[in-house]
């Protein structure tokens, strides 16, 4: 990377300062029971203990009243990142079926990353016969870069599987 984009310092390349996974638990507000499932499924797909969100403000079109666990979420950093990182893209990802890659275009301005997987039965710590209903999760790879071109590459180079344009 430092020979394509001609970078004049090591410290300019761009690098993977974090990933935060979050899975939203609407049914966590009326049954608390949803939200300490998910937790725990989400604890051990990240081997790291998730935090419960809380809503910031009222919607009374789905019933929610401020401060109601309404999601989880975990921040992973250093060599739990990693870690994640690999086995999401050597075990997970092939387990999804009829997949063709990832869109190109879901990069924010700051050039981080955010993707959506409907469900978290493809990570292989999740046991089948123990899951009571399908959960799905966004996770975003927040990348220190100073465009999308910068961060796609660098995604690539970690072999983040894209769909061919």
């Amino acid at each position: 990377m430092i020979k394509k984009f001609n970078y004049t310092s090591s410290m300019a390349v761009p690098r993977l300062e974090k990933i935060v996974i979050n899975m939203g638990v609407s049914e966590g507000a009326r049954d608390i029971k949803v939200l300490e499932k998910s937790m725990e499924e989400l604890g051990k797909i990240t081997g790291q203990k998730p935090m419960i969100c809380r809503a910031k403000k009222a919607i009374s079109n789905f019933k929610i009243r401020k401060g109601l666990p309404i999601a989880c979420k975990v921040t992973l950093r250093k060599a739990i990142m990693y870690e994640f990182l690999d086995r999401m893209i050597s075990v997970a990802l092939p387990r999804i079926r009829d997949f063709k890659g990832f869109s190109t275009t879901s990069f924010d301005k700051g050039g981080s990353y955010s993707v959506g997987l409907t469900e978290q039965t493809i990570f292989p710590e999740i046991e089948l016969d123990k899951i009571q209903r399908a959960q799905g999760m966004d996770i975003t790879f927040v990348i220190k870069s100073g465009s999308q071109e910068e961060s796609l590459e660098l995604l690539k180079q970690f072999g983040f599987p894209f769909r061919r344009a």
